[in-house]
């Protein structure tokens, strides 16, 4: 992004990887906590408001500082998330690790379950070390409470549709074709309960920033100047 003159930043939630966290709190892991915090940090970047792009458990995140604060946002992305809880099969593998969480180190889940899974799918030695190095600094209390709220979470897109349309917010769904965590319907049906834009990723699952780089940065290029447009 930098090359089109845009300064981006990214941020770890609470208690992900170089982000401390609060062991011992589990409602410092909750949504509405952790979208708290994504306004402070907004705050401190601004004054001007910021384009906010939330991916999966992050979209949910993200939309609770939308909803909370819209003048803060030039425009919303949601990426490969959807409008509540996650259903199905991804449900499933979220309260396995929460239920293995329970009796097992953040060592223990890397070597039996998360990084054969990052070997399977392919991903190159300098990529499984990062991950392996983000999952041992990662808080296991956070990952237990992120999984409770990724099963729970309630559906605010009317929420969202009455706040994005009263703030004139511009607002984006993107996801990839072949994502595997929320189904490609579900967030193709949300995009237009919001009537957001909406932009599907050719070849890429839930990670349409990993997975198709240039294509995803220029979805996000083209909507954030027409946002500025606006």
């Amino acid at each position: 992004m930098t090359r089109v003159g845009r300064r981006v930043v990214a941020m770890d939630m609470r208690g992900q990887y170089e982000t401390p966290g609060t062991p011992d709190d589990p409602d410092a892991y909750r949504i509405a906590a952790l979208g708290a915090d994504i306004l402070a940090v907004a705050e401190r970047l601004g004054p001007e408001p910021v384009h906010l792009v939330g991916h999966s458990f992050g979209g949910l995140v993200t939309r609770e500082a939308v909803l909370a604060e819209p003048t803060a946002v030039a425009s919303f992305t949601l990426m490969s998330s959807g409008p509540g809880a996650i259903t199905g099969r991804s449900a499933e593998r979220a309260t396995m690790l929460r239920d293995a969480l329970g009796v097992l180190s953040m060592n223990d889940v890397w070597e039996i379950k998360l990084g054969p899974d990052a070997v399977a799918a392919g991903q190159p030695g300098p990529v499984i070390s990062f991950l392996r190095g983000r999952s041992l600094r990662t808080c296991p209390r956070g990952l237990i409470e992120m999984a409770g709220e990724l099963t729970t979470a309630p559906d605010k897109v009317e929420d969202l549709c009455k706040v994005c349309d009263d703030a004139d917010l511009p607002i984006m769904v993107l996801f990839g074709e072949d994502d595997d965590a929320w189904d490609p319907r579900v967030q193709a049906a949300m995009a237009d309960k919001l009537d957001a834009v909406r932009v599907v990723i050719p070849g890429a699952a839930h990670s349409p920033a990993w997975e198709a780089p240039e294509t995803t940065a220029h979805a996000l290029t083209d909507f954030w100047n027409s946002a500025e447009r606006r």
